[in-house]
């Protein structure tokens, strides 16, 4: 395991269920706001102070809407044909959150005056985010603050804040002020303003916002409203004035003030665009849901947010007796994955999710090989809308192989709308196992949940234009045989791009061929009205589905016999070895210090690649196999991407290196809240966070799913007292809990399941246990 990729120490105390910082250090504030981000899947909100933040601390304030983005012309240093045309960029759109708290003329901030008793706390149960603190001004006089806020998980346009102030002392004035800011831009990436204001308006109470973007010309509104009371028997008489200026809206009270005499404010808000809506309809519909949060109430609204995560944890919770560090860090990737992900069909989950401007806001494979595997398990339907974006976007993918001058579908490697939106092909296009990929998720949703609908409205035709577009990719090679090759692409190890015959591209490749020649028979034998329907709508016939098969049953299958290893391309053997551990920590990670073109002339692997083929192909390979490809390979991988040391936790679990499994895991589980690479202020890693339930479920647990049925292998790692999870497959929930020297499986629901354990055939029935030693 290399030198620099040791655990961290933590940064946050281990709480089962929140995360809390008890001191606000401005060295550390740019990394919170990523770590308290709230979100739902369609809008997110960084973990920005109401106030903003003190002058000259890092921040990236954000607020997004999934899908919602700018595009802009990319440059190109010299001319090369049928390169993408334009960037697509996710854009910071209004802040809502805006609140002033000014006591006796003096603004609060957390560097003026003085702070007393500061405590900031993500609820991750409940999906809340709270600060609390006392602040005395220069005069010595104290106001109590408390700040909460949530992104509604019952209506995906809602956000909510409540700001509660309590004078500790004798004071002359209190004064909130509410704003929400149309004056915002993107920080990075983007070399012009995106989001211009193009109207407000001020009603009484409730005021909004409408803006449009410069190049794509989406529309988006924003309105907002607020509700003032207090416990107090007799409240404070209230000055209220508000007004709409151009870019912004503002809101303000003003009460002379008795001692410990609250006063709250609740503040409700709403964002919408016109890719949700007609323009027609967005107005009305955003002002139906403004009038209902407003007339329900801050309480019932955050109780029924809360029902929806406490429904989420009754199934996705993994709990891990022993170790409250991993317990709390698996527990806070699985909020943040569910907080990003997109749930209408039409959106998917971002590199960063809705936690920052990296990567752009871009879908990449990472969703269907990382995010799928995490909640197939547990939200099924979720996983649904996820595969039914890549239908939304099928066209796209067309138009995509046709500019590589391919026939069928090729995904884009980084995209919003479906366009490929990177300017740099060996990082991009050349990565054709994202079909791949895609097939594999559609083939594990329908194994999972039997789902024959999906097949018929949209799966089978990705799978058909897929399989095309590999059938058309490669050729039958006289140097290999005849076999069929696939050259000029790249595997999952992003440091080898532009090489032949990538072991995972080949193998997946003809998974995806195979799989599409079996959807083509399940529609001939079940439903031949509907393949009748869809072939001729692309235009397939018999002749196409016996080349698939050709190809598939000569697909070249890279094996070294001397070596008794899988090479990973046809190149690797012959480059240059590099002793890895040599490396300086300060060159980590590669691709932010070394040429490309030194990169690629050495054995040196970004990522897990033929051991990510293996465990997503388990059943093609033996153990040893597995064990010697992992001993050849884990040596020479730097685990510059945050995708790999999942996979290598898994892989060590399978082949008994358990310290290997153990680390690697602790790595994944704990990579944002402790900061492993120094980016967590760019915005959590999706796919990594996701890789923490892989790690536990297919690792430690051994979770297989082959030719339809379920397998486990459960091991229990040194010093963990135990664990528990729950799986959803095939309608039925199984739930597995592996303790010192026993393993129990309980069917909640469902019929009777037929199952392995350790290659034992097991069959259980409704609220029945089995109980199992545990080797």
């Amino acid at each position: 395991m290399r030198a620099f990729h040791q655990n961290k120490t933590a940064i946050y105390p281990f709480e089962d269920w929140a995360i809390t910082e008890t001191e606000f250090r401005p060295e550390h504030h740019h990394r919170s706001e990523t770590v308290f981000s709230l979100g739902n899947g369609y809008m997110g909100l960084r973990g920005n102070f109401e106030e903003s933040c003190p002058s000259g601390v890092p921040s990236t304030p954000g607020t997004y809407i999934n899908g919602f983005y700018e595009t802009e012309p990319i440059i190109y240093g010299e001319f090369a044909p049928a390169q993408p045309k334009e960037y697509q960029t996710m854009i910071n759109v209004t802040a809502w959150i805006p609140v002033e708290v000014w006591l006796d003329g003096e603004r609060f901030a957390m560097d003026q005056g003085t702070v007393h008793r500061y405590r900031r706390s993500l609820d991750m149960y409940r999906g809340v985010l709270s600060r609390h603190l006392v602040w005395e001004n220069s005069r010595g006089s104290q106001v109590e603050i408390h700040f909460q806020r949530f992104v509604s998980q019952t209506n995906q346009h809602l956000g909510v804040l409540r700001c509660t102030v309590t004078p500790l002392t004798d004071a002359q004035s209190l004064k909130l002020i509410s704003k929400v800011d149309g004056a915002v831009t993107n920080h990075y990436h983007l070399r012009h303003t995106p989001l211009s204001v193009q109207s407000t308006e001020m009603d009484n109470n409730t005021g909004w916002l409408h803006s449009r973007t410069q190049n794509t010309q989406f529309s988006l509104l924003c309105g907002c409203t607020h509700d003032l009371h207090s416990t107090a028997a007799e409240p404070p008489p209230l000055q209220v004035a508000s007004h709409a200026a151009n870019e912004y809206l503002h809101w303000e009270v003003e009460w002379s003030p008795r001692r410990h005499v609250p006063l709250t404010m609740d503040k409700y808000a709403v964002l919408g665009t016109e890719r949700d809506m007609g323009p027609d309809e967005l107005k009305p519909v955003l002002e139906q849901v403004l009038h209902t949060a407003a007339a329900t109430g801050y309480e019932p609204l955050l109780e029924e947010h809360a029902r929806c995560w406490a429904d989420y944890w009754q199934d996705t919770d993994v709990q891990i007796q022993g170790d409250p560090q991993l317990q709390q860090g698996f527990r806070f990737n699985a909020f943040h994955l569910f907080q990003s992900a997109g749930r209408s069909g039409q959106t998917n989950v971002a590199a960063k999710g809705l936690t920052g401007e990296y990567y752009e806001g871009h879908y990449f494979w990472d969703t269907e090989t990382y995010i799928i595997p995490f909640f197939l398990y547990s939200q099924p339907g979720l996983v649904k809308k996820l595969l039914t974006y890549r239908y939304q976007v099928l066209d796209q993918a067309r138009d995509n192989a046709r500019r590589m001058r391919s026939r069928g579908a090729l995904y884009a490697w980084r995209t919003i709308d479906g366009r490929e939106a990177s300017g740099n092909f060996l990082g991009s296009t050349v990565q054709y196992h994202i079909n791949a990929d895609i097939a594999y998720a559609i083939h594990k949703y329908m194994e999972a949940t039997e789902d024959m609908q999906f097949l018929e409205d949209y799966g089978a035709e990705i799978l058909f234009e897929t399989a095309r577009c590999w059938a058309d990719r490669g050729f039958f090679s006289p140097r290999h045989n005849g076999q069929y090759c696939i050259n000029e692409v790249c595997g999952p190890d992003e440091y080898k791009p532009g090489v032949n015959n990538n072991c995972y591209t080949n193998y997946m490749a003809k998974f995806n061929l195979e799989l599409a020649v079996k959807a083509h028979e399940t529609l001939r034998r079940q439903k031949p009205e509907v393949l009748h329907s869809l072939s001729q709508k692309i235009e397939l016939d018999r002749t196409e589905i016996d080349q698939w098969q050709r190809c598939a049953d000569n697909m070249y299958l890279p094996y070294d016999e001397e070596l008794g290893i899988h090479p990973q391309d046809d190149s690797f053997l012959y480059k240059d070895p590099i002793d890895v551990d040599a490396i300086p920590e300060d060159d980590i990670p590669l691709v932010g210090n070394w040429h490309p073109l030194v990169i690629w002339r050495y054995q040196i692997i970004k990522q897990a690649d033929v051991v990510l083929l293996q465990f997503l192909l388990s059943h093609e390979f033996t153990l040893s196999e597995k064990k010697r490809d992992f001993d050849y390979y884990e040596p020479k991988t730097t685990h510059d991407s945050s995708l790999s040391p999942a996979i290598y936790s898994i892989a060590a679990a399978e082949i008994g290196y358990h310290d290997y499994a153990a680390n690697y895991f602790r790595q994944t589980a704990r990579l944002d809240l402790d900061d492993y690479n120094k980016n967590a202020w760019q915005g959590v890693h999706t796919a990594c966070m996701a890789g923490s339930w892989m790690c536990v479920v297919n690792g430690f647990a051994g979770m297989r799913t082959t030719r339809g049925r379920l397998s486990f292998k459960p091991m229990l790692p040194a010093h963990w007292e135990g664990y528990a999870f729950k799986i959803k497959f095939k309608g039925r929930q199984l739930e597995l809990r592996v303790r010192p020297g026993t393993v129990t499986y309980s069917l909640l629901g469902g019929d009777s399941l037929e199952f392995d354990h350790n290659g034992q055939k097991a069959t259980l029935h409704r609220s029945e246990d089995l109980h199992f030693s545990l080797k």
